[in-house]
């Protein structure tokens, strides 16, 4: 019996996946068979993923993409379709944070690199690819967004703001194109010890209340979110469209009980 999980004969571009969760993504899903665009700003990044999943049994090509210039992304699409002609699988990963503090502070140049960045690119992306996808008979697009964008914050409010408008976009795409059978969800990680996360994660008072108010007393790791995007881009989530998958370990259903984990 064909695994629920099987990506064979599946083309998958992911953005962002020279590093952390992407370059987890795109590993996990070239073991379940994809063949893998693994895209992000910089060539050796992504040649180095790519390499690893040839290593490993896998396909994949290597294209470079800045998610901020339209006609970049626009390449990358022309890219895996020329490669092999098809895209099943969208996974939109790369994002950035250029300000850490409150909202008052935040340059205009920021605010609009974020939305930019974290917003506009993956629905430019959307709008190249999703055609085709809905012409071979569908696909999955699998956002990866944050909880960020489910909670106020103090020092990282326009990129949750840009979070927030993710989990939107991905409602929109599920409603719009779930009749040509494509889905649309958002994975919400917490913190996850990333390169992009890491000013949270080294920083040791953050770390240890983050670690405190979290029920499994510890941050995530990038293999854990992979797991997710499989099974949303797979079989076994052909039923699943237009959601948000929190993944988070517990932190923001609440705290432990004081002295848990003593």
């Amino acid at each position: 019996m064909a695994s629920l999980f099987d990506l064979s004969g599946k083309v998958a571009v992911i953005t962002g996946a020279s590093k952390g969760i992407g370059r987890a993504i795109a590993l996990r899903m070239a073991e379940h068979g994809a063949r893998v665009v693994v895209s992000s700003r910089k060539q050796d990044g992504c040649d180095a993923v790519v390499a690893e999943i040839i290593a490993r049994g896998g396909t994949a090509i290597t294209k470079t993409c800045n998610i901020g210039r339209k006609e970049e992304l626009q390449a990358l699409a022309d890219a895996a379709l020329a490669a092999w002609g098809r895209i099943d699988i969208l996974v939109c990963n790369a994002a950035v944070n250029p300000h850490f503090g409150p909202g008052l502070t935040v340059p205009d140049d920021a605010y609009d690199r974020i939305m930019a960045s974290n917003v506009r690119s993956n629905f430019w992306l959307c709008n190249m690819v999703l055609p085709g996808m809905a012409a071979q008979g569908g696909g999955a697009v699998v956002i990866i967004s944050s909880i960020a964008g489910l909670r106020g914050s103090t020092q990282l409010g326009i990129y949750a703001l840009s979070k927030a408008a993710d989990m939107q976009l991905a409602r929109n795409l599920a409603v719009e194109w779930g009749p040509r059978n494509i889905r649309a969800n958002c994975i919400a990680p917490g913190l996850v010890r990333t390169d992009f996360a890491r000013a949270l994660w080294e920083d040791p008072a953050n770390l240890k209340r983050r670690t405190r108010d979290t029920p499994l007393l510890r941050i995530g790791e990038p293999d854990e979110i992979a797991g997710a995007a499989v099974f949303l881009a797979s079989r076994a989530g052909s039923f699943m469209t237009g959601q948000t998958m929190v993944i988070d370990g517990g932190v923001t259903v609440g705290a432990p009980l004081p002295g848990a984990g003593e």
